[in-house]
């Protein structure tokens, strides 16, 4: 019987063997297990959910030139980030989400993102 996957595979011939393998992972399982809940600690400050669409949001300007960027992590999270284009210039608006609402206004466009976003699981 071979229990790991290191190159040397040790063969199991005595209950003093087996022991000694249960042991050496049953501190590998207390290691990864360790290692899941520090990467579970650190995914809330991930973006797990993200969308970009672009639009026209003024009929003088065509070819879809504005977007809007949103990106929410698993607690809803995050924020809005958009770019109107005018045939006067561009204009960058960055507005924070918290648990899929923001305090600022948000354009129909951004609504429907986040809204989309936020019920996504």
């Amino acid at each position: 019987m071979f229990f790991g996957k290191s190159k040397e595979k040790k063969v199991i011939k005595t209950i003093e063997d087996a022991i000694n393998c249960i042991e050496n992972l049953e501190k590998k399982l207390d290691s990864s297990n360790e290692r899941i809940k520090e990467l579970e600690n650190n995914s809330k400050f991930f973006f797990e959910k993200f969308e970009l669409i672009r639009y026209n949001p003024f009929s003088e300007v065509g070819g879809d030139q504005s977007f809007s960027l949103v990106l929410l992590n698993n607690k809803n999270d995050g924020f809005v980030f958009t770019s109107i284009y005018t045939k006067e210039g561009n204009r960058l608006y960055a507005k924070p989400i918290s648990k899929g609402e923001s305090k600022y206004q948000l354009s129909d466009e951004e609504k429907n993102i986040v809204k989309k976003l936020a019920n996504k699981k």
